[in-house]
């Protein structure tokens, strides 16, 4: 379903409250991202098949011992994705996305994973699939990730959500890379909306198939609205998480909110899932 006028309302006075109650309070932010960062990473390496959980994630990115033996690739997949979140907080605040960026960013996500394709487009020869879809042959690769850089930032008609959803099923219909790119759409989504003054988003593991039919979607009939609409709510719930930290106020699980409301909770979490109440997720519970 297309995203209506009243979430970007929403979308609106939630980023006003975000920019008033922010003032002062960048250490809090830093603290809420550094908090944020494993599940970040877990989930999107989730989506690619990861086997790591949310909590072996967390250990590699304290440098923990893990109970069990991993992959070095699982390893280096979490640190890396983990390194490039932290750059790009910092990077999307001074240089617009251009191929130069995408490049960078891919050869710091492959880096000790397959060091041969870190940082490059598909060569002539190099072709992929993902399921029956054959992703465009590699001497199209660099004028179609231009296209698309152009159209992504000459659109001003367009909701900027909408534009990001764009250039993200765009993106990974191309499948510019070998391997890594769907985390790096991923992360691409974030450097666009952290470089229009908002937080990172998180796409989750447990959603995924919801995530996926967008791209059949748009394989076979170019249409966007799933995407939008995945897009703009996991906005603003990233939203509605800062902005109660930012308040300072009282936060509690739903199932807990349910008992005071005395609302039953598969009520209010179906209303978290659509942000017509303002809920959010930490390590898979929804609070509020």
């Amino acid at each position: 379903m297309p995203i209506t006028k009243s979430v970007r309302g929403r979308i609106t006075e939630l980023k006003k409250s975000y920019e008033i109650l922010r003032k002062g309070k960048d250490s809090l932010l830093q603290i809420i991202d550094e908090a944020e960062l494993p599940e970040n990473v877990y989930n999107s390496n989730a989506i690619e098949n990861s086997t790591l959980t949310l909590k072996e994630t967390e250990k590699i990115l304290l440098e923990l011992e893990v109970s069990r033996n991993l992959s070095l690739r699982e390893v280096f997949e979490a640190k890396n994705l983990a390194k490039i979140v932290e750059y790009i907080k910092s990077k999307s605040k001074e240089k617009d996305l251009d191929e130069e960026v995408i490049l960078l960013l891919h050869k710091m996500l492959m880096t000790n994973i397959k060091d041969d394709v870190a940082g490059r487009f598909r060569q002539k020869g190099e072709y992929v699939r993902v399921g029956t879809y054959i992703a465009p042959s590699p001497e199209h690769i660099e004028r179609l990730i231009e296209q698309n850089l152009v159209e992504y930032s000459t659109d001003t008609e367009a909701y900027f959500t909408d534009k990001i959803a764009r250039f993200h099923l765009e993106f990974e219909h191309i499948h510019p890379f070998i391997d890594g790119n769907g985390r790096m759409g991923r992360v691409i989504i974030n450097y666009q909306l952290i470089r229009l003054g908002f937080p990172p988003i998180i796409i989750r593991d447990k959603e995924k198939q919801d995530y996926y039919k967008s791209f059949v979607e748009y394989d076979e009939r170019k249409d966007t609205k799933r995407m939008e609409n995945i897009i703009a709510l996991a906005l603003l719930e990233s939203l509605n998480k800062r902005v109660a930290y930012l308040k300072g106020d009282e936060i509690i699980t739903l199932a807990k909110y349910s008992k005071k409301q005395k609302k039953t909770l598969s009520t209010l979490i179906n209303a978290a899932h659509r942000q017509t109440i303002p809920a959010f997720r930490e390590k898979g519970v929804w609070k509020i």
